[in-house]
């Protein structure tokens, strides 16, 4: 390493030009270091910054791999394989993460730190040294002028005095200024090497124990798993490039057949013919919505087949809705310029009213039915895809879609337990008038059942003088408000309608079934909403505009509740009251709500089991008072018996004190006078004994 140049501290008392020159050149030195070692040390700075960055990314990324098992991904499954990589890749990367964890601590210590020192101390210090030399600088100049403007008279002794002690002490301290900023400016000379060297040093030390810590990690043993998981990878790119080429192939094959398809109507009827043994259907089809008193709007659904049921699926919907039951009804074509109208699934709705799916080899028999059957003139939109119907199912509409009756009552013979699923085997051989009586009218408005009571309610209030309240609601302070359990569900009442037997768990499915079908033929579309308040005494439906209770159903007369098994959001409950000519007459309600059905019902269970654990708890209490009250009773039977016992030795022991002789003279030979007082307890003592022996 060359000479380095050094300022001489010799000549700083003498302070001449020459060396104020050579100080200049220091300074300007160490002005340049100054700025050149903020540069390297920002860009250190980033180094450290980068390297903290990259150890905490990785640190992520390793405890992201680890909690891959506890995702739910909606098409992922459970790949076990791929579960076990990604715990080997995470084992890996954090052992890395532990490893640039420790390079940012050498990083610190050995490139941070040393850089940090010589920029924050150092050169700071030089700079001070600087100011404090130049203060001295001047005053010093500043003594020298005072002293030489000084009067030679006599008089001036003591001016003279102080500025030759100003001079003195000026010249002192520019003197050690000097020297000492010399000497920092002489060593700055030799600090500037070791400032640049020290963190590079550090740098590289830093870097090489990393990678020696990263060699003694990733071993042979991770080579090799790593080559395999890129073999597995390339793979995977060659499984993803056949799939993509047979998917092109297949778009390709299916442009050019469903090209005639794309039409609204096939030119040809003979290449795509009708197929006659179809029990079920699916596609796009529009439904009518009233938006006003005349007006209506068309709406594209999805509508599918299930069973002996007609179905609808919005778009974003999980599950189907029912629209109409077709098990026993007939459809026919007619000639209709509203496209809208045009239906392909005559031969398909006919097979299902004729409970053709309900066999096992339904496409053989509907073949063999519709052998004889004539090809009805249909339009449609499209023959393959895009279907359209009119669900309105009223009489002005082109299809007809109407009940075949027999002698005033409906032969239906079907599925009712759920929409879409089998028939319930209890209903196989039980026709469904015994669960619903026939021409059994539908109630599509709230009205109280239990109208006789409240009209016999408000006869007694008026005579008693009370107004009584039109809701069904009781003046007084139930136990209703002391009810435990509050639980209040937003519902819309569909309908309800009087059932032979409240028991079948089959009642609440085939009314649901009649209610919706009933609402569909008769366009009823309107649907009142009321709030369901479920108490541990009762249900109530509250008017959620005035909150006022439009029915109550006490709970004990709920005999079950449940819901649709496809379409949540509806549910029923079956209530059973006595009528006062001895026979029950049981009404199944139907309901819609914005809440899961099964939530509702289940809510109406808990609170038939608090009611039914009050009710044992009230029962218990009321035979505890009883028993306490056969123990009062029993122990005044025995404290009336232990008072005639003790009256009757009373008694016993006046009589014999009335049965003695007569008072015998004194011994001195005077008599014993009785008191008039004596004579009357004597007396009562007679009575008494007579009182005793009647009573005995």
């Amino acid at each position: 390493m060359p000479g380095i140049e050094k300022l001489p501290i010799e000549e700083t008392l003498e302070d001449s030009p020459q060396t104020r020159s050579l100080l200049g050149v220091f300074e300007e030195d160490t002005a340049a270091m100054s700025n050149y070692c903020t540069q390297l040390y920002q860009a250190m700075q980033r180094i450290y910054d980068a390297q903290n960055e990259l150890s905490a990314a990785t640190h992520l990324t390793s405890r992201l791999l680890k909690e891959y098992d506890k995702q739910r991904f909606p098409l992922g499954g459970d790949d076990e394989v791929m579960s076990s990589t990604l715990q080997q890749f995470a084992k890996v990367i954090d052992e890395l993460s532990s490893c640039h964890a420790v390079l940012s601590t050498q990083l610190a210590d050995a490139m941070m730190f040393p850089i940090t020192q010589f920029k924050e101390r150092d050169l700071k210090e030089i700079l001070t040294l600087k100011e404090v030399f130049q203060i001295s600088s001047n005053d010093h100049d500043m003594a020298i002028n005072r002293y030489s403007r000084l009067s030679k008279k006599r008089d001036n002794d003591k001016l003279r005095a102080e500025v030759v002690e100003d001079v003195y002490t000026s010249r002192k301290k520019q003197h050690q200024t000097m020297m000492h900023y010399f000497c920092s400016l002489n060593t700055l000379q030799y600090k500037k090497k070791t400032a640049l060297l020290e963190p590079l040093l550090g740098y590289m030390q830093a870097q090489i124990s990393f990678f020696k810590l990263g060699s003694e990690n990733l071993t042979q043993q991770w080579e090799d798993f790593l080559g395999t998981i890129g073999t597995s990878v390339q793979n995977v790119r060659r499984e993803m490039e056949d799939e993509v080429g047979q998917m092109q192939q297949t778009i390709q094959q299916m442009e050019t057949s469903c090209d005639s398809l794309y039409a609204p109507c096939d030119p040809d009827p003979t290449h795509s013919p009708v197929c006659r043994n179809l029990t079920r259907k699916q596609g796009y089809l529009f439904i009518r919505n009233k938006t006003g008193l005349v007006s209506s709007s068309w709406e594209r659904q999805y509508f599918f087949t299930q069973g002996g049921n007609l179905m609808q699926q919005g778009r974003g919907e999980v599950a189907g809705g029912l629209v109409t039951d077709l098990d026993n009804c007939s459809v026919m074509a007619v000639d209709s310029d509203d496209r809208r109208f045009c239906l392909q699934w005559i031969s398909t709705i006919n097979n299902i009213s004729k409970r053709i799916y309900l066999s096992e080899n339904a496409e053989e028999l509907a073949a063999r039915v519709n052998q004889s059957a004539i090809e009805a003139p249909i339009r449609s939109l499209n023959p393959s895809l895009s279907l359209s119907l009119s669900l309105s199912l009223s009489l002005s509409l082109s299809l007809s879609l109407s009940l075949r009756s027999s002698k005033g009552r409906v032969g239906r013979a079907s599925s009712i337990s759920s929409v879409g699923s089998e028939p319930s085997p209890a209903l196989s051989v039980l026709s469904l008038d015994a669960l619903v009586a026939p021409e059994t009218p539908i109630q599509f408005d709230i009205i109280s059942p239990v109208s006789e009571e409240n009209s016999a309610q408000s006869k007694t209030a008026a005579q008693s003088g009370r107004r009584s309240n039109p809701f069904g609601e009781s003046g007084d302070g139930t136990s209703e408000d002391k009810s435990i359990l509050h639980q209040l569900f937003i519902v819309r009442f569909l309908g309800s309608m009087e059932v032979r037997t409240a028991e079948s768990a089959d009642v609440i499915p085939e009314t649901m079934r009649q209610i919706l079908a009933a609402r569909a033929i008769h366009n009823i579309f309107r649907m009142t909403e009321s709030h369901l308040l479920v108490t541990c005494d009762c249900l109530k439906l509250i008017d959620p505009q005035t909150q006022v209770t439009r029915l109550r159903f006490p709970l004990s007369s709920v005999v079950q509740c449940s819901s649709h098994q496809d379409n949540k959001r509806l549910f029923g409950f079956v209530l059973q009251s006595a009528s006062g000519r001895g026979d029950d007459r049981a009404v199944c309600y139907i309901f819609e709500s914005n809440n899961d059905g099964e939530k509702i019902c289940d809510s109406v269970g808990l609170a038939k089991q608090i009611a039914f654990h009050s009710e044992m708890d009230r029962k218990s209490v009321e035979k505890r008072k009883e028993q306490d009250k056969a123990k009062e009773k029993q122990q005044e039977e025995l404290d009336k018996q232990r008072q005639i016992e003790k009256d009757l030795e009373e008694q016993s022991r006046l009589i014999a004190a009335s049965s003695r002789p007569a008072n015998p003279p004194a011994a001195d030979g005077q008599f014993l006078v009785l008191s008039n007082s004596q004579s009357e307890d004597s007396d009562a003592g007679d009575e008494g004994k007579k009182k005793g022996e009647s009573e005995a």
